[in-house]
């Protein structure tokens, strides 16, 4: 076979296959009264958005919860879950690992960004959040580069004192990991647990008995 014979047919395939799409495409017609009839369903990709990454409520007044979720922002309820309201939209990240209220004054919560669950689907974050009116408004307090945020522990007899669970990237090294705290309310911190600039915090939980003896998963 020639070469040039070879041609002759490579574009008479291709015409009979334009051909055949423009007959096929003309014949299939849909019916917009079949449409009218369906309802809408999520066929994909997965709702990441309303993933529950955290979560804390007033214990004098459990009615009052506040939620983290993976790319969502935090929501508030005052009716025990009935009902709920976006109170971190106004700031310029939505994923969140961590919520913490200062139980000897609720008005005082803290937020952890970035979601402290390596997946496919993570949001990373930038920093810590501070509130002191129950949520309406929001303060930066640093650790922006610690990525992801898993847990806030508030020390419970100096609520000056808070402790960041810092996982840092998923996706490669980076020095800002481990266990942060702070003794002036988030104005300036300091590392106090560093494995490498590849091991983050995981979990970090407190003795409830004794708010100074902490427990650290790396």
């Amino acid at each position: 076979m020639t070469s040039k014979t070879f041609t002759l047919i490579r574009i008479s395939i291709l015409l009979f296959c334009v051909a055949t799409l423009t007959i096929n495409s003309k014949a299939q017609t849909i019916s917009t009264q079949i449409q009218e009839t369906m309802d809408m369903r999520s066929i994909g990709p997965a709702g990441m958005s309303g993933r529950v990454t955290a979560i804390d409520a007033e214990t004098d007044n459990p009615e009052v919860i506040y939620i983290g979720t993976a790319s969502g922002g935090v929501w508030k309820s005052v009716s025990g879950g009935i009902t709920w309201e976006p109170i971190f939209d106004d700031n310029p990240l939505l994923g969140i690992g961590s919520v913490a209220i200062n139980q000897e004054n609720t008005d005082e919560l803290w937020v952890g960004t970035g979601e402290g669950n390596p997946r496919n689907s993570h949001t990373s974050g930038g920093g810590i959040y501070r509130s002191i009116d129950a949520g309406q408004t929001w303060a930066m307090k640093g650790l922006q580069a610690t990525k992801n945020i898993h847990r806030v522990i508030i020390n419970e007899q100096n609520a000056d004192v808070v402790f960041a669970c810092a996982m840092g990237s998923i996706w490669g090294p980076n020095p800002e990991r481990g266990v942060y705290r702070t003794k002036d309310g988030g104005d300036t911190w300091e590392n106090v647990l560093f494995v490498s600039d590849s091991v983050g915090c995981a979990e970090l939980i407190q003795d409830p008995s004794n708010p100074n003896k902490l427990f650290a998963a790396m």
